[in-house]
């Protein structure tokens, strides 16, 4: 059955980094406001706002220290209330940030179990005793160093997957559910449509909280063997959906991390816990893993299409997946997927467009994405914000590379990537403030910007507008939204081809994902979109210019 989620375009805002609307240099939710006609005429239906809860800003919001309140420097309550109240106006709905694996040890929870080990908010957490006087076991955090921080003046030490100061919650407590439970209802009866779930499968850890044999110099393994999409997870999900989710028509998107294709059906078919998840599996080429950045890969485009291909069909077979280039988490598209630096602009940013908006599933678009935003070049580690930046720094220096090695794998893969404040024109910080920006620019604000890109109908910009209309509201809407995805291997290794099907429609995406000229035969065909100014059907064969995407149907 068809679900209202379905047909939504859904675009992720970094709201640190989006529209500072009083001058402090630090995004807000009011800034999110002033630009709601810009999202609503680039075509998108649906915004995700990265945390805005009151925080510390450790991990930049990722760390809650009140799950029912707007941290000061975003706003209040009531300019959220406004938010959503007026993208509703518009038929834009609002999901927020679910962070529930973890607070911030700001939270008086945290902060009551500190302070008095026979407190009930001890057991909200996960403390262990020392062994020998040393940490409980040798796992090694997402963000670098032991999962463990030790409590002063205790022989104790309590968890931590990501940084010291956000402490995992105790899932194992059914009391610290229920409360969570409630949190999540409150959000939903204020009118937001749903969530992105943050983290979501490391809320079940193994319990026999053992050591592993190390896979780094520093003695530690990663925590993922241990505490990742572990058994006994299924059981939390569906209370989770059952106490929350199941009572609201809303919409859920998990960030599920280390679930096997055989497991999809668990997480989004005909009961799954969310309404849809995110695959790494493709996004991810660039790196052995998602957190040892000092671990490359000589990736192809044919191994990233066959990523992107079995990804769809594993989804496709189960339920609805979250299609994405981009996000808070990933360095910028263009600057990761072209591999050429003469085509990092319009036309590979159009072919990156072309191949991913007409997958099966809801598209993400992720801000700054639309403008064709790259990735910066960082000359000092002094320079960087984001903490898994500078764990990974010193990891890669530790595991014997130099400052300058260690330096070009974190500009390449930074999570500040994605996190520069938004180009909105050429003026003085990019028109994103009137003041010194929280976090420094990318230096080509002045020639990627949105006023650049907003009357140019040849532009990054006016592309992705086209290609959010032609999926929603065109003649082959039901067919690139409801339609099968049969993806095409036999292709030569440059290039990305899928047919979307419905009835008696064939659709067909192409892609050349190469700085090469390159012929290809195709079936006697209509064209409707490229990203050249025209394209050509020589009666069954089609020679695509270099990064030239198109999207045709087939007579």
């Amino acid at each position: 059955m068809n679900q209202w989620w379905q047909e939504e375009v859904i675009y992720q805002i970094y709201p640190k980094s989006f529209k500072d609307s009083n001058g402090d240099g630090i995004g807000d939710i009011n800034g999110i406001r002033e630009k709601l006609p810009y999202l609503k005429d680039l075509g998108i239906t649906m915004l995700w706002i990265c945390p805005i809860f009151k925080s510390p800003m450790i991990d930049n919001g990722y760390d809650i220290s009140d799950y029912q309140d707007i941290n000061p420097e975003f706003g209040t309550l009531d300019d959220l209330e406004n938010l959503i109240t007026e993208a509703k106006e518009l038929d834009v709905k609002i999901i927020l940030d679910l962070v529930v694996n973890h607070s911030s040890d700001d939270h008086p929870w945290f902060q009551e179990a500190l302070a008095n080990p026979n407190s009930k908010y001890r057991d909200y957490y996960i403390f262990k005793k020392s062994v020998d006087g040393r940490p409980p076991n040798n796992w090694r955090s997402i963000f670098g160093g032991s999962v463990w921080e030790k409590v002063r003046d205790e022989e104790t030490y309590y968890l931590h997957t990501f940084d010291k100061r956000q402490p995992d919650l105790n899932f194992e407590n059914p009391e610290l559910r229920k409360e969570i439970y409630k949190m999540i209802n409150w959000w939903l009866e204020r009118g937001i449509a749903g969530f992105r779930i943050d983290s979501i499968t490391f809320i079940k850890k193994d319990q026999d909280y053992s050591s592993l044999e190390a896979d780094g110099v520093d003695g530690l393994v990663t925590c993922k063997h241990k505490t990742r999409n572990r058994p006994g997870i299924s059981a939390f999900l569906h209370e989770l959906k059952a106490q929350t989710f199941d009572k609201y028509d809303c919409v859920t998107v998990g960030e599920a991390p280390g679930v096997g294709y055989e497991e999809f059906g668990d997480y989004i078919g005909e009961d799954g816990y969310f309404s849809m998840i995110f695959d790494f599996k493709y996004s991810d080429i660039d790196v052995e893993s998602g957190s040892d950045w000092f671990k490359r890969t000589d990736w192809t485009v044919e191994e990233f299409r066959n990523l992107v291909f079995k990804s769809q069909e594993a989804i496709q077979k189960v339920g609805w997946g979250a299609n994405f280039i981009e996000n808070h988490d990933q360095p910028r598209a263009i600057s990761k997927l072209i591999r050429e630096p003469q085509y990092q602009n319009y036309l590979g940013g159009s072919a990156l467009a072309m191949m991913y908006m007409f997958l099966r599933g809801t598209p993400f678009l992720y801000q700054g994405q639309e403008i064709g935003a790259t990735n910066f070049t960082r000359q000092f580690i002094e320079q960087f914000d984001d903490i898994s930046s500078i764990d990974n720094y010193y990891r890669s220096m530790s595991e014997g590379f130099s400052k300058e090695e260690a330096l070009h794998f974190v500009n390449l893969r930074s999570r500040d990537n994605t996190r520069t404040p938004m180009h909105w024109d050429c003026s003085k910080y990019a028109g994103f403030s009137t003041h010194t920006p929280w976090l420094e620019m990318n230096e080509n604000y002045k020639t990627i910007n949105v006023a650049s890109q907003e009357d140019d109908s040849s532009s990054l910009l006016s592309f992705y507008k086209l290609l959010i209309s032609t999926r929603n509201t065109s003649q082959y809407r039901d067919t690139l939204i409801y339609g099968n995805i049969i993806p095409i291997y036999d292709t030569k290794p440059h290039i990305i081809s899928y047919y979307r099907t419905r009835e008696k429609e064939t659709l067909q995406v192409i892609v050349n994902m190469s700085d090469d000229e390159t012929d290809m035969d195709v079936q006697s065909a209509t064209p409707i979109i490229s990203n050249y100014e025209a394209m050509q059907i020589n009666d069954t064969c089609i020679t695509l210019k270099p990064y030239e995407a198109m999207l045709i149907k087939l007579n």
